[in-house]
């Protein structure tokens, strides 16, 4: 066993160990700030002092209760990914800086939002040192999604043309550039918020286009002006509406490739836009990957990071502010909130 660095220290009177964290009390509410015991490590866990943890998404929705995971046990504390140091661990070195990722909400146990949090050693992944930890924190988790639902799922060939729907959030926001980085000859990026779209030009779209409205004709009609004759590959977080649209100017051998459902739960398409242009509609979630192909992704993602070709826009706050990082998450102007314990 490797010897602990900077350890959690023992309650007074000799009492379990105790550190503070963002605790969830309640499905659909946000986290609460205070003592909570340090989890304990097993053989092949590490241990590590958190530095920095985002708040995402899929934090929210493991929370809610409500997802396919089922309803997590409470309290718990929150939180699939973060940055941190090892504090004790079987192989890995005392001191190592790394990030992790852990399955909080998804499986029993504790996540990141926390002073302390326990994963599995082959979760780990040694961090570089031209990436500050709360970028390595922002880009984790979403940059695998984006990378991996490109270049593995949506099998991604140089030259090919590609459109981002949603690309105003952290996974839009990362799939612009990893498109860019992974050969796209074309990138379009589509959102609702002007901002998001202003953002989006910036990091690299070579065109944009306004997903706002309900009607599918309109909004095919926009992106098509903005792609062109061309769309090889979709990539789209949002789904409904902007999913049908989006199938509609999709070229023939097309794939669109779904990881998530910001926009609405159901799409509607025909046989018709499918068959007779032999569309592919593709699923992705991370939770097919292994931990080596996650690592995988990321360390050729923090090595782009490292070089100024990629990053992800963010904020820090302190961890008693969980609540406030908590409520930003999915909003406007779409930093992601990192919690520094």
């Amino acid at each position: 066993m490797m010897p602990a660095a900077a350890g959690p220290e023992a309650a007074p009177g000799g009492g379990a160990p105790v550190m503070r964290a963002a605790v969830l009390q309640r499905h659909g509410e946000p986290p609460r700030y205070g003592p909570h015991p340090v989890p304990g490590r097993g053989p092949g866990q590490a241990l590590i002092r958190v530095t920095a943890a985002p708040v995402n998404p899929l934090d929210l929705l493991c929370s809610s209760g409500t997802s396919y995971f089922g309803a997590p046990a409470l309290p718990y504390v929150p939180g699939t990914q973060g940055v941190g140091t090892v504090a004790e661990a079987d192989g890995t070195p005392a001191g190592q800086r790394v990030w992790f990722s852990c399955s909080a909400g998804m499986a029993p146990g504790d996540g990141s939002l926390a002073e302390f949090c326990v994963v599995p050693e082959t979760a780990l992944l040694a961090l570089p040192d031209g990436v500050s930890d709360d970028l390595a924190a922002a880009l984790g988790l979403p940059a695998v999604a984006a990378w991996m639902a490109l270049s593995w799922r949506g099998q991604l060939r140089p030259g090919e043309h590609v459109l981002v729907l949603g690309a105003s959030g952290n996974v839009g926001q990362i799939a612009v550039q990893a498109a860019r980085l992974l050969g796209a000859g074309r990138v379009v990026a589509a959102c609702r918020d002007p901002h998001g779209r202003a953002r989006a030009a910036e990091l690299g779209a070579d065109a944009v286009a306004d997903l706002s409205g309900e009607d599918a004709d309109a909004i095919a009609g926009r992106l098509a002006q903005a792609a062109g004759d061309r769309v090889d590959l979709v990539l789209d977080p949002v789904w409904g509406v902007p999913a049908e649209a989006a199938l509609r100017v999709l070229s023939a051998g097309g794939r669109l490739v779904n990881l998530g459902s910001s926009a609405a739960a159901l799409s509607g398409f025909s046989s018709a836009t499918l068959r007779s242009r032999m569309l592919s509609v593709l699923g992705y979630t991370n939770n097919a990957l292994t931990d080596q192909q996650k690592a995988a992704a990321l360390a050729e993602i923090l090595a782009h990071a490292a070089d100024g070709r990629i990053t992800a826009d963010r904020e820090t706050l302190p961890l008693d502010r969980a609540a406030e990082g908590w409520s930003r998450c999915g909003q406007a102007p779409h930093r992601r909130a990192v919690m520094t314990p």
